[in-house]
């Protein structure tokens, strides 16, 4: 039984669980303001560790936690040169991350793009009265609830 074990099925999902790892440590080095900020200081040019925590104040041990995140997730790379410690973007981990945000951003605007040719649609009839506009509106509401479906009430056993 063991002889038939399918290795290569094991194989690709640790690749991608591997994956999955690196983009959560991507998302999670992003979700601080200070390493953005730090980030978007790299885009500049190189930077030493001093450099980075300057603008924000810090000492140079708080500046080099967080630096070991953005390290982590691959975003940067520190080399030492003498007593520095010089830090440059690496930017392929953040056009992974953008190609992963492309999908729900293509999720998004095709159903923005639906809802806004209702409202145009409904904008091209007439309103007689407030009356009607109400009528109107739900009508339009009634239409695009399709577009972000509501999660099914769960029923009690009898």
């Amino acid at each position: 039984m063991w002889l038939t074990v399918n290795r290569s099925a094991r194989t690709f999902n640790h690749m991608v669980e591997r994956k999955e790892i690196a983009l959560d440590a991507v998302f999670h080095a992003l979700g601080d303001a200070t390493r953005r900020r730090m980030l978007r200081s790299l885009t500049q040019g190189e930077r030493t560790v001093g450099q980075l925590a300057e603008p924000f104040q810090m000492s140079l041990a708080a500046a080099s936690k967080h630096i070991k995140a953005l390290e982590g997730a691959g975003l940067i790379r520190r080399e030492i040169r003498g007593r520095q410690h010089v830090c440059r973007l690496e930017a392929a981990p953040l056009a992974e991350a953008n190609s992963w945000l492309r999908l729900y951003e293509q999720f998004w605007s095709t159903r923005l793009d639906h809802l806004e040719a209702l409202l145009r649609q409904d904008a091209q009839r007439p309103v007689a009265t407030a009356a009607t506009a109400r009528i109107s509106s739900a009508g339009v509401a009634k239409r695009a609830a399709h577009i972000t479906p509501r999660p099914k009430a769960k029923r009690s056993p009898k």
